[in-house]
């Protein structure tokens, strides 16, 4: 459903991945915002009043080009699968292992990755209720604003407008890379992860590891959420699916040679 097949523009602002908004005055809010700070990388999964909007148009205020750029996606997947790293934003704990940053120190890392040439990306969930557990599962780290506790709740506009904000303001810091690096290998996009979850997970499912079925889903979390933390580069990912692939032929070898030492015992 993408209306562009591109990825992001390598060393850019990341992309501002909102998911399932309902209102387009509220999208077009966050194209302005986004505008205000030089950000231009909109992405829409699923919006409930289609695309495009008119009632976004007005409410971004001339910020005409984000509008313009918008691009559309049927799932969170396919909206950052260009992605090498995405941050989700929640305003409440998750049950989950992975890192919490507030906004100035995911954008000092966002600034960092973008010098890099990685494509970056931010999750903003649903007006009403955020993002779920299974779409925070997809994001690399959480980000969270120092909110008063007792009156939490941001609307998208102003949790993108923060972030923006953030980002800005990152890029006004000093310079305080060091003056060399070591070599890296490039990052695995979200799409190269997602294909090493389908082809582990369809692999443990061969091997009855998914058991009891009611456990499957908690297990398939664990999983995903230990791997995502590895932040593997392309190569990595590469092996791994080299070295499943080599535990399925495996399997399969050892049980064609048990089908035949049966057949020739039943004989």
């Amino acid at each position: 459903m993408s209306n562009s097949d591109d990825s992001q523009k390598r060393g850019t602002g990341p992309a501002i991945v909102l998911v399932e908004p309902q209102l387009g005055e509220n999208i077009g809010m966050v194209a302005r915002a986004m505008a205000n700070f030089g950000l231009t990388d909109l992405r829409l999964v699923n919006p409930r009043d289609g695309w495009p909007n008119e009632k976004a148009r007005a409410a971004a205020s001339r910020a005409d080009h984000v509008i313009d750029a918008v691009r559309l996606f049927e799932t969170v997947e396919a909206a950052i699968a260009d992605l090498n790293f995405v941050l989700a934003t929640t305003a409440r704990p998750r049950d989950s292992f992975k890192p919490v940053r507030g906004p100035e120190e995911a954008s000092a890392d966002l600034r960092a990755r973008a010098a890099a040439e990685q494509g970056t990306g931010i999750l903003f969930g649903r007006e009403r209720w955020g993002l779920n557990n299974e779409e925070v599962g997809l994001a690399d780290e959480i980000v969270t604003f120092p909110v008063d506790p007792s009156f939490a709740s941001l609307n998208i506009a102003q949790a993108v407008l923060l972030m923006s904000y953030a980002w800005q303001v990152a890029g006004a810091a000093g310079n305080t890379a060091p003056r060399f690096s070591a070599p890296e290998a490039p990052p695995a996009t979200k799409d190269d992860l997602f294909r090493l979850f389908h082809h582990l997970e369809a692999s443990l499912d061969r091997a009855g590891y998914f058991f009891p079925e009611a456990k499957r889903e908690v297990l398939t979390q664990n999983l995903r959420t230990m791997l995502t933390k590895a932040n593997f580069s392309e190569p990595e990912i590469h092996t791994l699916r080299g070295v499943i692939k080599a535990f399925d032929y495996e399997a399969r070898r050892l049980g064609d040679a048990r089908q035949e030492t049966s057949e020739d015992e039943g004989a």
